[in-house]
């Protein structure tokens, strides 16, 4: 029997909420639903309604549009954002995903200044992921940079394949603001791969979220990587928008990304070797 022409993984393609921002959590599901995504990732930020499981459940029950992921509120400007506990802040996050049918938290590595947070991730990480099905995806940062002088500002380190984690994000604008290689990031973190936040970037020292193939990230060929490998994880539009002049520049940059991740998630089957006789 011939091989099909194309091969394409089971992944959920998700927007994520924050990829509509400065329009609402609410927005995000309305666009998500309109433009075909198979579902969101919730980005638990000061949007009350980013914080509220009812109000999350009330939306995509409407829209008809599920919730495939919760993001954590470990940003610098969500530091008050359900506690100012990191640990009940993914606590909070871990059920919010079991009551809203997520599979998957998505976590930073702590600050350097969290001291005893950074000193326990690891092992509490690994604790909190033998409670739960849920996946905690631990995700990829960068140095911060300003001029010529760096800062370390992640820990244990920014680069989370240094540590043992049981699944890991790859965010591809935080490899370019790295310059680190996202392939071989990605390769590194090998079947431990749950998650992908699909943005691009140019090197900046700024984390840019531009969209999917604007910038110099390997975006069209990690989709295809993953895809060969039948990758099953969710694969998430997480891109900046505040930039665009009205609502609908924002959602042709949304349909856009969208139109970009299913072209390069039908990757060509490569040849079988000839076998004997052949």
């Amino acid at each position: 029997m011939a091989e099909p022409a194309v091969r394409i993984p089971d992944a959920k393609v998700a927007l994520s909420t924050a990829s509509v921002y400065p329009e609402s959590t609410a927005t995000a599901f309305e666009i998500a639903a309109r433009l075909g995504y198979d579902g969101v990732e919730v980005m638990v930020w000061t949007d009350p309604v980013s914080q509220d499981i009812d109000a999350l459940r009330r939306l995509s029950d409407y829209h008809r549009i599920p919730i495939l992921a919760v993001h954590a509120p470990c940003l610098l400007i969500t530091q008050r954002v359900w506690s100012t506990d990191p640990w009940t802040k993914l606590q909070r996050a871990k059920s919010a995903a079991e009551r809203l049918g997520a599979s998957t938290v998505v976590v930073h590595p702590p600050f350097r200044w969290q001291r005893q947070y950074a000193k326990d991730f690891v092992s509490g990480i690994w604790r909190m992921a033998n409670e739960t099905d849920v996946r905690f995806a631990v995700e990829n940062m960068y140095p911060w940079r300003y001029r010529d002088r760096e800062m370390l500002a992640y820990a244990p380190d920014w680069d989370v394949t240094k540590d043992d984690y049981r699944h890991f994000t790859v965010d591809l604008s935080h490899t370019a603001t790295a310059r680190t290689d996202a392939l071989d990031m990605v390769d590194r973190m090998g079947d431990r791969l749950a998650h992908l936040h699909l943005a691009d970037g140019a090197g900046s020292n700024k984390d840019e979220h531009l969209v999917p193939g604007r910038g110099t990230q390997p975006c069209a060929e990690t989709l295809e990587r993953l895809a060969a490998r039948g990758f099953d994880g969710h694969v998430v539009i997480e891109v900046n928008t505040r930039r665009a002049m009205s609502s609908a520049e924002r959602e042709a940059d949304l349909a856009e990304a969208l139109a970009f991740t299913r072209l390069h998630l039908a990757a060509t089957p490569s040849p079988r070797t000839p076998g004997p006789g052949r």
